[in-house]
């Protein structure tokens, strides 16, 4: 089963959403101010993900599609990658940079499949 792991930063909180096996397969789209707004983002995730359509921009005459989507398109360095858009179309979550489609498609099968029922782990505070 996955879990989101938020972190905190210098100038705020992040998340990653981390599959059973431990490896991180999203992670949050930006640095949240609060511990409850990256809490939000999260709760964000889980609901998105599940019903969010699969726009393939790297297909020449790709077919928009409406928000909640997933978006692959292909970075500078040729590697394909996903973002999560939400209902508003602000990014909620990042997948890494894979050689192969097939391994972009498998990531986000797993945001999918791991998002919507992953118990969130707070960061320890400091005392």
């Amino acid at each position: 089963m996955g879990k989101f792991v938020i972190k905190q930063t210098k100038t705020g909180y992040t998340f990653s959403l981390k599959a059973g096996n431990g490896e991180v397969i999203a992670t949050g789209g930006e640095v949240y101010s609060s511990l409850e707004s990256c809490k939000n983002g999260t709760a964000s995730v889980a609901k998105n993900a599940p019903v969010a359509n699969i726009e393939d921009q790297t297909v020449e005459g790709f077919e928009e599609q409406k928000h909640p989507k997933f978006e692959i398109y292909k970075d500078k360095a040729g590697e394909f990658r996903f973002r999560l858009k939400a209902r508003n179309g602000e990014i909620i979550a990042a997948s890494e940079g894979y050689v192969k489609k097939d391994s972009c498609k498998n990531g986000i099968e797993s945001v999918r499949k791991n998002a919507p029922d992953a118990p969130v782990i707070e960061p320890e505070t400091e005392e």
